[in-house]
């Protein structure tokens, strides 16, 4: 182990122990910051308004070894004292904090909101980002996989060169009176981070932030392509277009030609899997790792703690108290019909959770809109399955993020044929004909035989997706998709014509009709 990797473990020893710890009783750590969290929200207008007084545990904030008694009947009363809100259920009370009002959600002044459109609304969502959130929930999280990373790989030499951040960028808040500032997460983590990070960060701060993103991508070509860059993080799709430009602006053929010692993609926001093969190809080699993080807007919640694993150790003590709605109750649970749901206790593996969170940053019993699944239990590690509101059920085929992904990945290895893009839409039955599933996909190599990648795609779909493969069954309900090709630099344009560039924009995978296909074949 290199000194600086010593002395980075030696620092983080604590963090690295607890993780190993979460392994063992993560229940513990949760039952902990359900305490906190609700200690710290009695003095809010939110926690007065939902009679946080009589559930809360004198002191809670103080002492962080409180006892497990009397926590089931204060979880029973936090659920039935406390509604589960979506994001515009909560604009409310977020409205109030960026006019200025203090304490509303949390007991600290807020001064940045992380904007975020999501995938499943036009809408822009404003986060709020708490003093303790910062610290304890993204930092924090981010320095557990960071010191685990090297912890398990203790030759990395990921300290001996830069990370590269493509950050998005921050403004004045119009509502605001009180010098509030909102922006892309990463913008704000980047106009907050603590000095010793710039060190190891490129480029400079006044590039990462710039709002334009082609821009940005220019300017980061010409300071950082004769720069030792050993990492980078964020959205693999925006990155992929960093990559590219890299490459065309030195004239090298892979990234290794431009950073020898790139070693670690730190990657989140959208499925990897139709990517991996292009990142392959473009940093060749052993010794390139594919780390994926859960890192919202609303908090940081897992990261891959194996690498030989495809799915992410939850993060158990960073400031967030998790429940999970299994799927079937999800109408009733948001209707009301029923209070009272799992916690990190009750969980099992193989079933689809909507995840409900409370945060140090006020968000109380959130619905996020991600759907996960437990792969394993002790240590609890999740896959990100979909989205509450963002999946295919036009036939009953139930159709969520990874098993499109999943679908398209395996066929683009059978195949040999690379995806830079897509999007899935529903065309609805018609007087004649059954309904089906159109596929939106831009190739960055595109297979021989498009006939054959199609029936090849479809039966991965109905593989990955018993719902689909009974629907298909002898074209029951549904007959097969269909794949139409868009050419090169097609979803960049269409991005960037609903100013979504850049950042943590990122492509909707499914969507309940065709609009975006018919936006997307204009162009």
């Amino acid at each position: 182990m290199s000194l600086i990797n010593n002395i980075f473990t030696r620092f983080n020893k604590e963090l690295i122990e607890e993780i190993e710890m979460s392994h063992l009783c993560p229940v513990d750590y949760q039952i902990d910051w359900f305490n906190r969290l609700t200690w710290a929200g009695s003095d809010t207008a939110f926690g007065k308004e939902h009679n946080f007084s009589s559930i809360c545990v004198a002191g809670a904030g103080i002492d962080s070894a409180l006892s497990t008694k009397g926590f089931n009947h204060r979880l029973k009363a936090f659920q039935h004292e406390v509604p589960i809100r979506c994001y515009d259920d909560f604009v409310p009370y977020i409205e109030r904090v960026r006019k200025g009002e203090d304490y509303v959600l949390w007991n600290q002044k807020v001064q940045w909101f992380a904007r975020s459109s999501g995938t499943s609304s036009d809408r822009s969502k404003y986060i709020p980002i708490t003093p303790d959130s910062l610290k304890i929930n993204h930092y924090g999280g981010f320095t557990r996989m960071l010191s685990w990373y090297v912890a398990q790989n203790p030759k990395s030499h990921i300290f001996k060169g830069k990370a590269l951040t493509v950050g998005g960028s921050v403004q004045p808040d119009e509502m605001g009176s009180g010098g509030t500032m909102y922006g892309d997460l990463s913008a704000v983590l980047l106009m907050n981070s603590p000095f010793l990070a710039e060190i190891f960060r490129a480029p400079e701060k006044d590039i990462a932030l710039m709002s334009n993103f082609s821009e940005k991508v220019e300017m980061i070509c010409r300071e950082c392509s004769s720069q030792n860059i050993t990492n980078f993080s964020g959205v693999p799709s925006w990155n992929l277009i960093l990559l590219q430009r890299v490459l065309e602006y030195t004239g090298k053929s892979n990234i290794r030609e431009v950073w020898p010692s790139m070693e670690l993609f730190m990657h989140g926001g959208i499925g990897f899997e139709p990517y991996r093969e292009t990142f392959n190809r473009i940093i060749p080699g052993d010794g390139m790792h594919y780390l994926e993080n859960y890192n919202a807007s609303e908090g940081y919640f897992a990261f891959q703690d194996d690498l030989d694993k495809k799915s992410m150790l939850l993060t158990v003590n960073n400031g967030v108290f998790y429940e999970f709605i299994p799927m079937p109750m999800l109408d009733d649970v948001l209707s009301g019909k029923v209070r009272e749901i799992p916690t990190l206790a009750d969980v099992q593996t193989g079933v689809n959770y909507a995840i409900v969170i409370t945060t140090c940053g006020g968000l109380w019993r959130y619905l996020i809109g991600d759907c996960v699944q437990f792969e394993s239990l002790y240590p609890h590690r999740i896959k990100i399955t979909g989205r509450t509101q963002l999946y295919i059920n036009a036939f009953g085929e139930e159709l969520m993020i990874s098993n499109a992904e999943n679908a398209l990945a395996q066929t683009c290895a059978d195949c040999g044929c690379v995806v830079s893009e897509f999007t899935v839409a529903p065309v609805f039955m018609e007087l004649g004909r059954k309904g089906y599933h159109k596929w939106a996909i831009e190739f960055s190599n595109p297979p021989k035989d498009m006939e054959f990648f199609t029936n090849l795609l479809d039966r991965n779909v109905a593989h990955f997706n018993s719902d689909y493969a009974a629907k298909r069954l002898g074209s029951a309900t549904m007959e097969r998709l269909e794949v139409i090709t868009l050419p090169h630099g097609t979803f960049y344009k269409w991005m960037e014509s609903r100013g979504k560039s850049g950042g943590q924009n990122k492509v909707p995978r499914l969507h309940g009709n065709l609009k975006f296909i018919d936006e997307l074949t204009a162009l």
